[in-house]
């Protein structure tokens, strides 16, 4: 097993045990993350995300698995994470492939992708499946997360 793939397996690890201060350590000084529902985040936005993401799980459960090394610095994996959705008490299965930048033993771009309107039809129910596949939810999630991220971070629970 490589740095690399080390790296990845204790990232997600960490993540199936809520663990946010390990998966903070795996992460350079200065990241840089992307998903469909927080949009960019970069360096203290990125490791106050995954501290809000795990101290707000409910029902939570992670597994990963097809880590793939595609060259020295490049890799992928499958993650699948089953949650309740907490603006809706809805049960939300999320399958999402991760790529990832490792330079240095430490993420330094991390980018998430999954199926929005997938994802909103499970966590919004009827709103998601008639709306879900529209930019004007995508845009209004994300500022709810991203919204959700700022208060967060202003309360003190950043790093």
């Amino acid at each position: 097993m490589n740095g690399n793939d080390q790296i990845i397996r204790r990232f997600y690890t960490a993540f199936q045990q809520l663990d946010y201060a390990t998966m903070q350590q795996c992460y350079s000084e200065d990241p840089v993350f992307n998903d469909p529902v927080f949009g960019l985040l970069q360096g203290p936005e990125v490791l106050a995300m995954w501290e809000m993401l795990c101290k707000n799980a409910r029902d939570f459960s992670l597994s990963f698995s097809d880590i793939q090394l595609l060259d020295e610095e490049y890799a992928t994996c499958r993650w699948v994470a089953v949650y309740t959705f907490s603006k809706t008490g809805r049960k939300v299965t999320n399958n999402i492939k991760a790529h990832l930048r490792i330079e240095g033993g430490r993420i330094t771009e991390h980018t998430d992708q999954f199926n929005f309107y997938k994802w909103s039809q499970q966590a919004m129910g009827i709103t998601g499946v008639l709306f879900g596949w529209t930019n004007f939810m995508q845009n209004k999630v994300r500022k709810s997360a991203r919204g959700n991220l700022e208060r967060f971070m202003e309360a003190g629970n950043k790093k």
